[in-house]
């Protein structure tokens, strides 16, 4: 087969610089200093970000997949490089740009100027990057969208990368959840705690009590509740390389008779009669149709008076929408993200009450920051790992939805309910005792 990398244009040399198509596309100028390998450059050499697209591949993705994907290709490949960037970090750049891109669509009978003055060939598309998932049409290979096959298959794609990687990158709390730092200044380990202990004291666990924890990760939140708390508590994750290290941490902390990790599927827990269920970071995978049988399958679970604390990132509304291109192939396949309303209202029409819910993002956007100075601090060692391509993946991800929470794009919210008993009774106190 052809390499991608030594395709030459169809018939002749270009007529149009690639530094001149871009120019083009920004009517009021390069905020970034560009520069391509056919040898032009554009936009201010002084500029504090310089983009360099190393060869034909990577113009090849930029043409066949305009937008995030085709920059995250050519990115991930090594084909579009941010020059004077850490990969691990590279938040400052996707500020700067995000602030100062603005690109003029180009009328139809431009675009195919600009099409054949750069070369025909290069809108054949070249083989994505290893790292990237199928898309969405070409996944009903494993079942319709979110049937349990297919939820495995996304899990295991962005859970099961490496454990090492996740233990340099998440810290030693291997927490894979936003943070709720009690002060700016507190270290992500401190603010991981925290928000565990914040879970808790909404949940009102005691000593006994008996909790399930959907979605668990690497056992966090099991693990807290069993050795703070006294309680006992099931958590269940679909990843298994989380599991196996979530039941080691158990065994390791001596906490074999209160805590277990199991890996499988929260449909196929068979336990009932918990006080209390949660569920941190499991609503994104579930699918927004499947919220009103989620929640009335863990209402069932629950004792009457028994509290459910859900925890997810959300939308700033409450409409639906897929999460982008990147974010579907390359992070989160099958994710979805909807409002705090949508959640509460699913909520409420399956009979558990809503006591209390507040809005975290600003400490998810502290929280990545944490995950990213880890990354750019343990690179080599991440590199090493897992591949250049998959650590790229991250700190652009990452990154990203950092700067997405610190713009109110998308949010994190905690949902506090209770399954009242059969007089309406919640056992709640006046006021929270959580905020105490």
């Amino acid at each position: 087969m052809t390499s991608t990398l030594n395709r030459t244009t169809s018939s002749s040399t270009p007529s149009v610089t690639i530094g001149e198509a871009v120019e083009r596309i920004m009517p009021q100028g390069l905020p970034f200093r560009f520069s391509a390998y056919d040898g032009s450059a554009a936009g201010p050499e002084d500029a504090p970000i310089h983009l360099a697209l190393r060869n034909e591949r990577g113009l090849s993705y930029l043409l066949t997949a305009p937008g995030d994907l085709g920059m995250a290709r050519a990115y991930v490949r090594g084909d579009l490089v941010i020059e004077g960037v850490h990969p691990g970090n590279p938040y400052d750049a996707l500020v700067y740009l995000q602030n100062n891109l603005r690109f003029k669509v180009p009328s139809p009978s431009e675009a195919m100027r600009l099409a054949r003055g750069l070369g025909l060939s290069h809108f054949l598309p070249p083989e994505p990057p290893p790292q990237e998932s199928l898309p969405r049409w070409r996944r009903l290979v494993e079942g319709f969208r979110h049937s349990r096959t297919r939820d495995a298959g996304a899990i295991h794609h962005h859970y099961d990368v490496s454990n090492r990687f996740y233990e340099m990158v998440l810290g030693p709390s291997m927490t894979y959840t936003c943070a709720c730092f009690p002060s700016e200044t507190a270290t992500l380990e401190e603010a991981q705690a925290n928000k565990y202990d914040l879970v808790a004291r909404k949940l009102d666990l005691k000593p006994g009590m008996r909790l399930l924890d959907v979605g668990c990760g690497w056992g966090g939140m099991v693990r807290h509740a069993a050795r703070e708390y006294g309680v006992q508590v099931i958590g269940v994750t679909l990843s298994r390389e989380q599991a196996t290290w979530g039941q080691e941490a158990v065994r390791r902390e001596g906490l074999e008779d209160l805590a277990e990790v199991r890996h499988g599927d929260y449909r196929e827990i068979t336990e009932t009669d918990f006080d209390a269920v949660s569920s941190i970071g499991l609503t994104e995978h579930i699918g927004v149709r499947n919220y009103p049988s989620y929640f009335s399958f863990l209402r069932g679970k629950l004792v009457p008076g028994g509290r459910i604390l859900n925890h997810c990132i959300t939308r700033a509304d409450n409409q639906f929408r897929d999460t982008g291109a990147f974010i579907d192939r390359y992070v989160f396949p099958d994710g979805e993200l909807t409002g705090s309303g949508r959640i509460i209202t699913v909520m409420q029409d399956n009979a558990i009450e809503v006591r209390h819910e507040e809005n975290l993002r600003e400490h998810y956007a502290l929280t990545l920051k944490g995950w990213c100075e880890n990354l750019e601090a343990n690179w080599d060692a991440c590199v090493d790992e897992v591949g250049t391509g998959t650590a790229k993946v991250w700190g652009l991800y990452m990154a990203g939805s950092r700067l997405a929470f610190e713009r109110n794009e998308i949010q994190l919210h905690q949902v506090l309910g209770v399954r009242t008993d059969d007089q309406g009774r919640s056992g709640f106190p006046l006021r929270p005792t959580w905020l105490s």
